[in-house]
């Protein structure tokens, strides 16, 4: 069976791990509400295709969508990152974390050190609704660049989060966040409390190093 993180560390404010010679900080950044018309939940990068939502589903509704960022200081230089991006489902105590998955997806076919996660090739990330992506989908390039590609990318990783509603009769919306260091594959986990109840989605972008 794949390693799984408890990931309570890294969603803890205030948060610090040094590894060689390199600290990490952690704080949360709240971006805003994420409709979901359908609860089917998609974690990709937004501007490639991708549809296929992960097996487990929650209500619809507005649920709050919160950054993690680190801020790397190394060799007397800082930069910041964002290290996870949560989808806040219920505020409660999240007692264990799962591997989130596709259908047909088994976990136990997977190595010590492997995971299942979704490629990021433009450097960005979300979690939106099925209905969002979709929608996603169906623009053009042209569209894409208007909604969510500024003509110049701020440095801070929070100020160049862009959001935008993509379809318009459920009011569905996507916000796209800079994925980490950048192109890759990224696991998402599901957050459960004592009686299984869903609190969280949240995708590690692999920024900070678990705990010695």
């Amino acid at each position: 069976m794949p390693y799984v993180p408890d990931l309570r560390v890294l969603l803890t404010a205030g948060y610090r791990v040094e590894r060689d010679g390199i600290a990490y900080v952690v704080e949360p950044v709240d971006l805003g509400a994420v409709v979901l018309p359908t609860g089917r939940v998609v974690g990709c990068d937004p501007l490639i295709p991708h549809t296929t939502p992960f097996v487990e589903e929650v209500a619809p509704g507005r649920y709050a969508l919160r950054a993690w960022v680190a801020v790397v200081r190394r060799d007397g230089t800082e930069d910041r990152r964002i290290a996870a991006l949560q989808l806040v489902v219920a505020d409660a105590p999240t007692a264990s974390w799962t591997m989130a998955l596709l259908p047909g997806q088994d976990p136990a076919s997977l190595g010590d050190d492997d995971f299942f996660g979704y490629a990021v090739g433009a450097g960005t990330a979300t979690l939106a609704d099925q209905v969002a992506i979709d929608a996603v989908n169906e623009w053009d390039y042209d569209q894409l660049d208007e909604a969510f590609i500024p003509a110049q990318v701020p440095e801070d990783p929070i100020e160049a989060v862009v959001a935008a509603v993509v379809d318009e009769p459920t009011g569905a919306n996507v916000y796209v966040v800079g994925a980490g260091w950048g192109d890759g594959r990224y696991a998402t986990y599901v957050g459960r409390t004592d009686d299984g109840r869903i609190t969280a989605f949240v995708t590690d972008f692999r920024v900070v190093p678990p705990p010695p």
